[in-house]
């Protein structure tokens, strides 16, 4: 009973609490990145996480999945971490202004409702279309101002990886991979990615890393809060939800970055940026909205 109500409760406090850690995940990176190159800061994350994951697994023993589970979470992996995460990260470093890397990776839930639709069979009532074009208007007016800037065609490249792998691997993710224990979930999706960026690392960089008091606080931010934390949230609502509504609460992500930004780095919110975020609140609502729920 007693781990019942808990459920209850993560299923009603999920959301909000993933959006606020998911959010800190650009804060980290960004604070991160000028004392390591992005293959090697997401290879040093990856094999703390499997250093951290392994004697877990070991002593808890939890079920380990048959052999075509184990390779749906290396694929799921590979899509959700790997080339999200890289994605994300090689396109800032190569000058693709952050929000302008948000502006492309919000597409995710237009398109995460188009695929649902036909890889899912999940139905997207039209007010959740409406909740969708809301959101994606949102956080056009949350990053307007801030996509100036020279921009390589690698970084857009990147970016457009980004968007595939997180919207891919997202509906992969719970068509697929859903019914795995977490803890060995993890450690296979974590290890599979891990090899993924180190090989990168040694092909594309110097892997030089300098060991500052900021680099070590914003490693152990994202290895804590953000992939043991905000993914394993991510997962959890993925087996509880529908793809959409899941993904919808990614047009949150600028704006609460936005304000995190503020309040951290002291960059300025500009009034339609405010806006923006209340139109991005709205679409949301509209998109989880259920008209039938309380009849």
């Amino acid at each position: 009973m007693k781990n019942r109500s808990i459920e209850d409760f993560l299923i009603i406090a999920a959301p909000a609490i993933f959006v606020v850690l998911w959010s800190s995940g650009f804060i980290g990176s960004k604070a991160g990145l000028p004392y390591a190159e992005p293959m090697t800061f997401l290879s040093l994350r990856m094999i703390a996480l499997v250093l951290i994951l392994t004697p877990l697994v070991l002593v808890t023993r939890p079920p380990w999945p048959p052999r075509a589970g184990l390779w749906h979470n290396v694929v799921a992996g590979s899509l959700v971490h790997a080339l999200y995460l890289g994605g994300v990260l090689v396109s800032i470093d190569r000058g693709l202004p952050a929000g302008l890397a948000a502006l492309v990776v919000a597409l995710q839930p237009v398109l995460t409702s188009t695929l649902a639709n036909r890889w899912l069979g999940e139905r997207v009532a039209p007010h959740q279309w409406v909740g969708l074009i809301l959101g994606l208007l949102g956080v056009a007016l949350v990053v307007q101002g801030k996509t100036v800037g020279d921009t390589s065609v690698v970084a857009w490249v990147a970016i457009s990886f980004a968007l595939i792998g997180i919207t891919v691997g997202t509906l992969y993710q719970k068509r697929f991979a859903g019914g795995v224990d977490w803890r060995s979930a993890f450690l296979i999706q974590y290890a599979a990615s891990g090899l993924l960026f180190v090989v990168a690392a040694f092909l594309f960089e110097t892997r030089d890393v300098r060991w500052t008091p900021e680099f070590l606080l914003a490693l152990g931010w994202l290895v804590f809060v953000l992939s043991l934390g905000a993914i394993w949230l991510l997962y959890f609502m993925i087996r509880r939800s529908a793809a959409t509504r899941v993904a919808s609460l990614f047009y949150l992500t600028p704006p609460v970055t936005a304000l995190m930004a503020w309040l951290i780095f002291g960059e300025r919110l500009q009034p339609l940026a405010l806006l923006g975020m209340a139109v991005c609140v709205a679409g949301v609502f509209l998109v989880n909205w259920r008209p039938n729920a309380t009849r």
